[in-house]
């Protein structure tokens, strides 16, 4: 078994090559071989969101505070609310993040494959954000 304290990793920042706008990373989780399965919470200011991306094996987002939006490639975007949980299956690519008027945070939980839980792609421009 083992515990991770609260508050025992530090909050870090989105990375800019593959988030838009401020972004905090909170209590990242990794699981040890042979399981593959880690995640973090993470909470979008208004107008921030993750750059398109993919996960191999799916990601699973559980909404904890706040409002945001999500969009799958070819698909209109849509609202996440505070409570709902949204399953993005394998190698969809899609971005998430705050609306331009509501901050959120979620919960991010996707499994690795050959060591790496997600391919990052491009930045979301500000009309995909709009759009």
């Amino acid at each position: 078994m083992k515990i991770i304290r609260s508050g025992s990793v530090p909050s870090a920042s989105g990375p800019d090559n593959y988030f838009t706008g401020r972004v905090r990373i909170d209590a990242p989780f990794q699981t040890d071989a042979p399981a593959r399965t880690g995640g973090a919470t993470v909470t979008f200011e208004p107008g921030a969101r993750t750059a398109w991306h993919t996960h191999p094996l799916g990601q699973t987002l559980i909404i904890i505070h706040g409002q945001g939006w999500i969009q799958c490639e070819g698909e209109e975007k849509k609202i996440m609310n505070q409570g709902d949980i949204v399953w993005i299956p394998e190698g969809i690519r899609h971005w998430h993040g705050a609306t331009d008027k509501n901050a959120m945070s979620h919960i991010a939980i996707a499994e690795s494959l050959d060591g790496s839980p997600v391919t990052w792609l491009e930045q979301v421009s500000d009309e995909e954000y709009r759009g």
